[in-house]
């Protein structure tokens, strides 16, 4: 068995994130405003083999590259914004904010003089209703709708080495409608599946698929295929049930 990734201690990651922070401010100086931890660190929910990721945010105007590498024995991921973007991102909307809206509010500051961590971790929370229904819309015609349409071609062609891959899409799809319409973002990826059976706000057949992605059950095709359906038929039910219409009366011109 390769020895990489090896695992490491809490105090380990720690204490190289903090090299890392000296580092960044004797090479960058005043051109960073903050440097703090996300992901399994920030959230205080590290194991053994999580990386060690940091933001940078720095002054508009300053370029601070970003990095992604192996320093044996750590994976390090250093993601480098000024400032202004760092805000317009926190507040942005889209199909991936249950998935990364925690980056931005479960950040742990190693340097932050002026409280900047503090004042953005409020930005993803403060996004309108509206939005996240529209949100809804548009993703439920980009994905699970394209999805279901695979799935069922695949059935008709009789593909059915596709079925559990698109299962395992539309599975993951779902997963961030119920993120947008219970308004609630995931800790982790890793926690998605489990995370979203406890939401209040899901629709029917859900539970059923994703118990099987996520008990790596999809060896046979016909079960995994009609659980699509199944969940098909009550995604469109609580699609109406929320008062999201995704289907047009008229061409858009």
């Amino acid at each position: 068995m390769h020895q990489q990734p090896k695992p490491t201690s809490l105090n380990q990651k720690l204490e190289f994130a903090d090299l890392l922070k000296r580092g960044l401010l004797e090479t960058y100086n005043d051109q960073i405003v903050a440097i703090g931890l996300y992901g399994s660190l920030g959230l205080g929910t590290s194991g053994p083999y999580s990386d060690i990721e940091l933001h940078v945010i720095t002054l508009d105007g300053a370029e601070i590259p970003g990095h992604e590498f192996i320093y044996d024995p750590f994976k390090i991921e250093i993601s480098s914004r000024e400032e202004s973007a760092a805000i317009r991102r926190a507040s942005e909307m889209s199909d991936a904010w249950p998935i990364k809206a925690g980056s931005n509010i479960h950040i742990h500051p190693l340097y932050d003089p002026n409280e900047f961590f503090k004042r953005i971790k409020k930005l993803p929370l403060q996004i309108s209703d509206e939005q996240f229904r529209e949100t809804m819309r548009e993703f439920m015609i980009w994905e699970p709708y394209e999805t279901m349409g695979k799935l069922r071609n695949a059935r008709h062609t009789k593909n059915l080495s596709y079925i559990p891959r698109g299962a395992m899409d539309f599975a993951w799809q779902v997963a961030k409608l119920i993120g947008l319409a219970n308004k609630r973002y995931y800790t982790t990826r890793a926690k998605t599946y489990e995370e979203s059976l406890q939401f209040d706000s899901k629709p029917a057949g859900y539970v059923d698929l994703v118990q099987l992605v996520m008990r790596g059950k999809l060896d046979n095709p016909e079960e995994v295929y009609m659980r699509c359906e199944a969940l098909w038929e009550g995604l469109n039910a609580w699609f109406e049930h929320l008062g999201i219409e995704y289907t047009n009366t008229k061409l858009p011109w």
